[in-house]
């Protein structure tokens, strides 16, 4: 119950800013942008991973993925947590998409040249939220690390 309020309250129940209080692009889209985030600034660079990797994930064209960037980035600014976010990313991904999907936050992370705390953190968290193991999420990290070379 107190979920929802909160919900209600900060605007996540608003479908016309969350894309859908169950979708998962946008869903997707709050976390890149969290790990974007959390090193306290956004580079031109990871905004650019962050578009190329929903269009390419999701079949998105130019101004589709822009109204998602706009409405995730809000959705980010005004989230409490990303329990819901994480939670729709279990329900709507399988195994494999989710390994994926922490691929993309590595991608995100990395794309500036160096990894911070907050952003490994971060992405260690989503791991545990989304049900990849350490094991994957490190996997994941080697194929990102081993691809920038």
């Amino acid at each position: 119950m107190f979920d929802g309020l909160l919900r209600f309250l900060t605007g996540l129940d608003d479908g016309r800013q969350s894309g859908g209080r169950d979708d998962a692009s946008f869903a997707l889209a709050v976390l890149l942008i969290e790990v974007a985030r959390s090193d306290d600034r956004v580079e031109v660079r990871e905004l650019g991973i962050i578009e190329r990797a929903l269009a390419r994930r999701f079949g998105l064209d130019r101004s589709e993925v822009a109204r998602l960037m706009k409405a995730a980035e809000e959705g980010a600014i005004k989230a409490t947590d990303l329990h819901h976010f994480t939670q729709t990313v279990v329900r709507q991904f399988s195994e494999g998409e989710r390994i994926g999907v922490i691929e993309m936050l590595w991608e995100v992370a990395y794309s500036d040249g160096l990894l911070t705390g907050d952003e490994d953190a971060l992405i260690r968290r989503v791991a545990g939220l989304i049900y990849v193991s350490d094991w994957e999420r490190g996997e994941a990290k080697r194929r990102v690390t081993q691809s920038e070379k």
